[in-house]
């Protein structure tokens, strides 16, 4: 059997973002790129890496799957400030999640040791920037996300609700970990229209960041590499101008 082809992520030239995010809907960003966006070095990005050692299981998959394990966190940006907000279900419509969508969902915060280091407010603060260039608000809700997607079941869903658009304004997925995995290939799609692009991240903390209401995306699922268990780490980070999905 041929090996599956994994295409190369289509990073840019971070001068280019900001052109080319409101051309395409969507732009990828190497790592380097993203320290530098987010004004710290990758070593500080780095060092956010053990709170993903301790995400707790996601009991609300449909499918019975014990593969995700996640952290939720909410957080206000405004005037380059980043408030954490007291802690609150996640919730989105059915008509952007048709599997897991009207619930309310309670996970387990997000580790203050993580919140508190320099890297974590001067990344999402660094993203709300570049969202406000596109889409000048007067603030930001920011939901985000750590996951683990594992092969603990054989075969780990990133996106077991498929192809999706979030209900936002912008997501934003960095990828922090893959290890000992096949698959887990990014597919991103116009959502008026044919076009779309595959490709597998595979540098930590390299970013997708997409505008919601511009494309669609998904992650295919992920199956262990040569037997051995393994998962894939990303946050997620998605950020809307109109309030927090569920009031």
């Amino acid at each position: 059997m041929s090996p599956v082809t994994a295409f190369a992520p289509p990073a840019i030239a971070l001068p280019d973002l900001d052109r080319v995010l409101h051309q395409r809907g969507y732009v990828v960003l190497a790592a380097a790129d993203v320290a530098a966006l987010a004004g710290v070095p990758l070593s500080a990005l780095q060092a956010l890496e053990p709170s993903w050692e301790s995400l707790c299981l996601d009991r609300y998959l449909k499918d019975g799957g014990r593969y995700r394990k996640r952290r939720h966190a909410c957080f206000i940006a405004e005037d380059d400030q980043l408030q954490q907000m007291p802690h609150r279900m996640h919730w989105q419509p059915v008509e952007y999640n048709a599997l897991h969508g009207g619930m309310e969902r309670w996970f387990e915060p997000v580790l203050p040791e993580a919140v508190r280091q320099a890297a974590w407010s001067a990344l999402i603060l660094a993203l709300a920037r570049v969202c406000s260039a596109q889409r000048p608000v007067p603030r930001w809700h920011v939901e985000a996300h750590q996951f683990r997607i594992d092969t603990s079941d054989g075969v780990g869903r990133p996106t077991p609700e498929g192809a999706h658009r979030d209900g936002v304004d912008f997501v934003a997925v960095l990828l922090v970990a893959r290890h000992a995995i096949k698959g887990g290939e990014t597919r991103v799609f116009d959502a008026h229209g044919p076009n779309g692009q595959r490709f597998t991240l595979d540098q930590p903390w390299s970013l997708l960041l997409m505008d919601d209401a511009r494309v669609i995306h998904e992650s295919t699922p992920i199956q262990p590499l040569h037997g051995v268990a393994g998962h894939r780490d990303t946050l997620v980070l998605t950020l809307r101008a109109a309030g927090f999905l569920g009031g």
